[in-house]
């Protein structure tokens, strides 16, 4: 079994050091706080979970994973995040996800957080089994596509959303819909598109395995290529219009309907998923799923630190959405 002083031995630093760093005291420094980390990393060492359970000072840290710390409409729910913890004191920590990287997410966290927000990560069993072990609670903003029952999310209700916008395109004479999602289905990305599909069905609309384009994780360069791609088959598309997982698939989309001479939207109508700025300024702009993500920030802090600071149970939630209508869809070809 290893111990302290095993860590202390492989980081050249005395047992105390590594217990300032387990316990985040600001006295050691973060050259050597790295080493300690690194250390517990590389033998494996998980602190006395019982020790840590009598421990009632907290870090006033939250911990939140980016999927793509640059992609806007992360950032915007970030926005929301950060505005409502300093309202309460708090400080948060922020990290990019990536799958091969996940269980260092033990280590990097150790200590330093009070509760963790992921962006619809679907983390694997074991990590949450062990952030619960350590008194961690786990919350997701947007819904994973592997869910554990002692992760609760928030998100909208994408089946009410999607259905009032394939309500919209069908009342534009629109039958044939294609959908821009996500290459890795695992992502929760991919989560919208089972909801589209189940707005379709519900509408009796048909969709065919050809109507559906993959780009990479929400990129816009990657849907861009993918729509290039689509169009240099042919000069017929075999949908009128399309919706994308997020806005800025859309705008690839669109950017790849101007390259090949196809106008938007008189010959596709695009429509899409968050609503961010960009949406709005493009040419034409985007019809698309308004997402409140800074509301749906503040409701997430406000229910963390409840449960932090009064025990109150921490489940999920739903925030409004909104159907923005602008001038990227229109009416079908005949």
């Amino acid at each position: 079994m290893v111990t302290r002083d095993d860590v202390a031995r492989r980081a050249g630093v005395s047992v105390a050091v590594v217990s300032y760093v387990i316990n985040n005291k600001a006295v050691v420094k973060e050259a050597t706080r790295q080493k300690v980390l690194e250390a517990i990393r590389e033998l494996g060492y998980n602190p006395n979970l019982t020790a840590r359970s009598l421990k009632t000072k907290r870090t006033n840290q939250i911990g939140v994973l980016f999927n793509n710390i640059g992609n806007s409409f992360e950032t915007g729910i970030a926005l929301g995040l950060e505005l409502k913890a300093r309202q309460y004191g708090q400080s948060l920590i922020f990290q990019t996800y990536a799958p091969e990287e996940e269980d260092h997410l033990k280590t990097i966290f150790m200590g330093r957080t009070d509760a963790i927000i992921a962006f619809g990560q679907s983390l694997k069993p074991e990590t949450v089994e062990h952030f619960a072990k350590v008194g961690v609670p786990l919350f997701s903003i947007m819904t994973p596509e592997e869910r554990h029952d002692t992760v609760p999310f928030a998100d909208i209700d994408w089946l009410a959303a999607y259905r009032e916008l394939v309500g919209h395109l069908a009342g534009h004479g629109h039958k044939r819909i294609g959908f821009m999602g996500n290459r890795e289905r695992e992502k929760h990305l991919d989560v919208r598109y089972r909801f589209f599909r189940m707005a379709l069905d519900a509408r009796g609309l048909e969709f065919r395995d050809e109507w559906l384009l993959r780009g990479n994780f929400g990129s816009l360069e990657s849907a861009y290529d993918a729509m290039s791609g689509r169009l240099a088959e042919g000069d017929e598309l075999p949908f009128t219009a399309i919706v994308c997982a997020s806005d800025l698939m859309a705008i690839g989309v669109l950017s790849a309907c101007r390259d090949r001479g196809v106008s938007v939207p008189d010959r596709l109508s695009i429509a899409s998923s968050e609503d961010i700025l960009m949406a709005s300024h493009t040419t034409p702009p985007v019809t698309t799923i308004h997402y409140p993500r800074r509301e749906i920030g503040y409701a997430t802090i406000d229910a963390i630190l409840a449960h932090l600071s009064e025990g109150v149970p921490l489940t999920g939630f739903t925030e409004k959405y909104e159907i923005v209508v602008r001038q990227s869809t229109g009416r079908a070809r005949p």
